[in-house]
């Protein structure tokens, strides 16, 4: 399918897409003749895997800087989840807990400062 059919497939854009391709997320798609991307079930799954990632709060960077130690998907394969698919991410996942634990404190902070101003008044 072009590209405008699998980034609908996917939910997301074509410039996704493209910019997943070149940060070494997807790999590069199969050309028509005509130079136009072709992309397959496999690409589809793939894309879906990594928004689902970024969508937990990873970065494109921490994809990237892992892609080949987070294995998101081989050829027909289902995404998993659970016990020890973590593992290969190589810390990524802690710090990247580490930033959101220290960012929820920031904004307790913030929170709790507000409210006490809130209460003076």
């Amino acid at each position: 399918m072009r590209i405008g059919d699998a980034a609908a497939a996917a939910g997301t854009t074509p410039r996704a897409l493209r910019f997943y391709e070149q940060r070494g997320l997807l790999p590069p798609p199969r050309r028509t003749p005509a130079g136009q991307r072709e992309y397959g079930v496999d690409d589809i799954a793939r894309v879906r895997v990594i928004r689902e990632l970024l969508a937990f709060g990873l970065t494109v960077d921490d994809l990237a800087a892992r892609a080949d130690r987070l294995r998101l998907l081989e050829p027909g394969e289902m995404p998993r989840y659970g016990e020890g698919v973590c593992a290969r991410t190589s810390g990524v996942v802690e710090r990247r807990l580490a930033v959101i634990d220290a960012e929820i404190r920031r904004l307790t902070e913030l929170r709790d400062r507000l409210a006490s101003q809130t209460v003076r008044r």
